[in-house]
């Protein structure tokens, strides 16, 4: 019989960190026939009240894109040359012609991304932090998307336990108080990125320039 300490472990971890990456069977007809080599990462659309929110994920995207073997633009630099060609705004991106995008930068297609909810939810004695996303790549040239996917991540940290109720209630105040002033979205962010590049599952195939992590 397993041992019961270990069991409840694992139980607590499972309640502690959740995610959901809403994906059915992939038709990559498309993405292999665009055989994009290149990926550009226009600025975050952010739909959530945290006004921060799309520069901090966008330091978390090319990394990923990149070790799935496509060449990434840098975000930075893409950020301000569309500032000079008039789309400050991420929304003006997102609907600008991909076609007109790529051409900027000779990108083979786009990677709009949207944050749906980046939020921590404080009830008194927990703070649920949560981070849910919207990937969408289409092909430079036809504008057609190639790949689409949603990730949501969501984070309880566990209070300590001191051994006695009022003790752990008051921990558990604490933890969720330190959490809401200052939540841990970046780590979020990051595993939604990886969950959702997956591949193969929800994620987009290799590129031209991927190379087989050593070890395997």
């Amino acid at each position: 019989m397993a041992n019961p300490k270990i069991f409840l472990i694992v139980l607590a971890l499972s309640i502690a960190t959740g995610c959901a990456v809403t994906h059915k069977d992939k038709d990559y007809t498309k993405f292999n026939a665009a055989s994009p080599r290149s990926i550009l990462i226009v600025p975050v659309v952010n739909r959530s009240v945290e006004v921060t929110a799309p520069d901090y994920f966008l330091t978390t995207t090319p990394i990923p894109v990149a070790e799935r073997g496509y060449y990434v633009f840098p975000v930075n630099l893409v950020k301000r040359v569309l500032e000079d060609d008039g789309l400050s705004d991420a929304d003006l991106v997102h609907n600008a012609p991909t076609s007109k995008l790529c051409e900027l930068f000779g990108a083979d297609a786009v990677l709009y991304i949207i944050i749906e909810r980046w939020d921590a939810q404080y009830l008194v004695l927990s703070t649920i932090v949560t981070v849910e996303l919207t990937y969408i790549i289409k092909d430079g040239k036809t504008g057609e998307t190639l790949w689409e996917e949603r990730a949501i991540m969501t984070y309880e940290p566990q209070s300590t336990n001191t051994g006695s109720l009022l003790g752990d209630l008051i921990a558990a105040a604490v933890t969720a108080a330190v959490e809401k002033a200052k939540p841990n979205y970046i780590p979020l962010a990051r595993e939604a990125n990886k969950k959702a590049l997956k591949y193969p599952g929800s994620g987009f195939p290799p590129g031209p320039y991927y190379e087989e992590p050593s070890g395997r």
